[in-house]
C-alpha cells in the first residue's frame, strides 16, 4: 500500500496544483507535497521485510493479463529515496525563482515525479511502460514552456530520441508477452521465461536501447548536453539527478533477470561502448567553457561507468552500481544548483568570464568545492565509495579485458580530476572582475539545500553501509544468477 500512496500522492497533488492560481500558495503547496511524499518514502524503510504493507496489487487489463501491480524491492526503496530527497531540494534551492504561469510548472513537476514513482515501482511490464511514458510527458512540456531560446528544437529532438528509444522497448515487451506460456505481462511470468542465446538478442538490444537512450550513454547521448543546458534548472535537476536513473533501474529490473544469457554474452561489447563513451565525455568536459555544458559531459562520463559496472555482473560492480546511483544523483542535483545560482546573480555560466567567488561568497565556495571534489570520488565522499567497488569489480570481472577495461576506465580519473579542478579554479579563485565584484553570498535557502547535500555526502562517503544492507537482496539474486549462468556457459 506504501507504494501506491507515493504514486497517488505527487499525482493527485500535481493535478490540484492547476487550479491554484496564487505563485507563493502553489510554490509552498509543491514544497508541502514534496515533504509528505519523503516521510513516506522513510516509512517504507521501516517496514522493509513487511511487503504486505510496501507492494499493491490490484486487477487492470485483465483481458490483457495485466495487472496494476506494485513492487517495492530494495533497489526500487533507495531510487525512491532518492526521488522523494530530489525533490524538496529543488523547491527549496529554487524558493525564490518566479515562474510565468507557476501553477503549471509545479503542477508538471509534481506530475513527473509520480510517473518516475511509477517507473521504479511496476511489477507489471505494461504497467512499466507506461510509467514510462507519463514521466516524458511533463518533462516535454516542462522544458519546451520553461526552457532557453533554443528550446523548441532541442525539446523537440529530447522528445525524438526517448520516443523512439521507447517505442524499442514496447516491441521488446510485446515480443517477450508472446511468449509467456500464459500470456501475462506480470513480471514473474517474464522472469520465468526459457529463451535461447538466439531468441533472446534481439529483444536485448531492442530493450538496452531504450534505457541507454535515457541513462544516456554514447552514442546515444546527443540529446543530453542541449537538453540540461535549455532546460530550465529545476527541471535538469530532476532529469539528471533521477530520470536518468530510470535506465539504470531497467537493467537491473528488467533486462538482466529477464535476458540474463544475452546480457552476458554482449556484456564486453557493451562495457567497451560504456568506457569509450566515458573517455569521450570527458576528454569534452575538459574543453567546455560553459558550466552547463561541463557538468552535462561529466555526468555522461559517470553514467558510463554506471553501465560498465553493472555488466561486470559481480557483486562488487553491482554493489558499487548501488551505491553510486544515489550518490550521482545527490552530487549532480548539487552542482546544479550552485551553476544555477552563479548564472543568476552574474549573468554568465561562462568560466572565462568569472572568478573570484571565494572572496564575494564564500559560503557557497564551500559547498561547490565540497560537492564537486564529491564529484571525482574524494576518499570520505559517497562518489569514492562506489567508484572503488565499480572499479574492484572491473579488474575482477570475468573476461579477458579486464585489466584493460579497468585501466581505460581509470583515464577518466585522471581527466575528471582535471576537469574539476580546472572549473573550481576558474570560478573560485583568482581576481575578481566586473561580473563578480558586487555578488553577495548564496541565500539562506540555498545554504539549506546545498547543507543538507554535504551532509548526504560525507554520511554516505563516511558509512556506506546502510546502502549496501538496502540493495544486498537484490545484488545477491543478480549475482547469484549470472553465477550459475556463467558455470552452465563454460562446461
Amino acid at each position: 500500500m506504501i507504494s501506491l500512496l507515493l504514486i497517488l500522492l505527487p499525482l493527485l497533488t500535481g493535478l490540484a496544483a492547476f487550479f491554484i492560481k496564487d505563485e507563493k500558495l502553489v510554490r509552498t503547496w509543491a514544497v508541502l507535497t514534496s515533504f509528505a511524499t519523503l516521510t513516506i518514502a522513510i516509512l517504507s524503510l521501516c517496514c522493509m521485510n513487511d511487503t504486505k504493507s510496501l507492494n499493491y496489487h490490484c486487477e487492470w487489463l485483465p483481458s490483457l493479463g495485466a495487472s496494476f501491480s506494485l513492487k517495492m524491492d530494495g533497489v526500487a526503496q533507495l531510487l525512491c529515496l532518492l526521488n522523494t530527497i530530489a525533490y524538496p531540494l529543488v523547491f527549496i534551492a529554487g524558493w525564490d525563482k518566479t515562474y510565468k504561469n507557476a501553477k503549471n510548472f509545479f503542477a508538471l513537476m509534481l506530475l513527473a515525479q509520480a510517473g518516475i514513482m511509477g517507473v521504479f515501482l511496476a511489477a507489471d511490464a505494461l504497467l512499466f511502460y507506461f510509467f514510462w511514458e507519463l514521466a516524458l510527458i511533463p518533462m516535454y512540456f516542462l522544458c519546451s514552456q520553461w526552457g532557453g531560446e533554443k528550446r523548441v528544437a532541442v525539446t523537440f529532438k529530447f522528445f525524438i530520441y526517448t520516443f523512439i528509444g521507447s517505442l524499442l522497448m514496447l516491441i521488446s515487451i510485446l515480443y517477450l508477452y508472446g511468449q509467456t506460456p500464459d500470456h501475462s505481462f506480470s513480471i514473474e511470468s517474464f522472469y520465468n521465461l526459457k529463451l535461447t542465446s538466439k531468441q533472446q538478442s534481439i529483444p536485448f538490444w531492442l530493450m538496452f536501447v531504450a534505457f541507454a537512450v535515457k541513462m544516456p550513454i554514447f552514442p546515444v547521448h546527443t540529446w543530453q548536453p542541449d537538453t540540461y543546458e535549455q532546460a530550465p534548472t529545476s527541471t535538469t535537476m530532476i532529469l539528471s539527478g533521477v530520470m536518468v536513473k530510470m535506465g539504470v533501474f531497467g537493467l537491473i529490473r528488467w533486462l538482466f533477470p529477464i535476458l540474463s544469457t544475452a546480457s552476458f554474452v554482449w556484456g564486453d561489447v557493451i562495457t567497451l561502448i560504456a568506457i569509450i563513451g566515458m573517455i569521450y565525455a570527458s576528454l569534452i568536459a575538459l574543453r567546455q567553457d560553459d558550466l552547463k555544458r561541463l557538468v552535462a559531459y561529466s555526468s555522461i562520463a559517470h553514467i558510463g561507468l554506471l553501465c560498465a559496472g553493472m555488466f561486470t555482473q559481480n557483486a562488487s560492480g553491482m554493489q558499487g552500481v548501488m551505491i553510486q546511483m544515489f550518490s550521482h544523483g545527490i552530487n549532480i542535483i548539487g552542482l546544479w544548483i550552485v551553476v544555477d545560482w552563479i548564472e543568476r546573480k552574474t549573468g554568465t555560466r561562462k568560466m572565462s568570464e568569472l572568478g573570484g567567488l571565494a572572496q564575494k561568497a564564500p559560503a557557497l565556495t564551500i559547498f561547490f568545492v565540497i560537492i564537486a571534489l564529491a564529484n571525482i570520488a574524494l576518499p570520505l565522499t559517497n562518489a569514492f565509495v562506489g567508484e572503488f567497488l565499480i572499479f574492484n569489480g572491473l579488474l575482477g570481472s570475468f573476461t579477458l579485458y579486464n585489466v584493460w577495461y579497468t585501466v581505460l576506465a581509470g583515464v577518466c580519473i585522471i581527466l575528471g580530476a582535471a576537469y574539476t579542478l580546472r572549473m573550481i579554479r576558474k570560478v573560485a579563485y583568482g581576481e575578481v572582475n566586473e561580473l563578480t565584484a558586487n555578488v553577495s553570498d548564496i541565500s539562506i535557502n540555498g545554504k539549506l539545500a546545498l547543507g543538507i547535500i554535504v551532509v548526504l555526502i560525507l554520511a554516505a562517503g563516511i558509512y556506506p553501509q546502510p546502502i549496501l544492507d538496502l540493495t544486498s537482496g537484490s545484488t545477491d539474486s543478480l549475482v547469484d544468477k549470472f553465477d550459475i549462468l556463467r558455470k552452465a556457459l563454460l562446461k
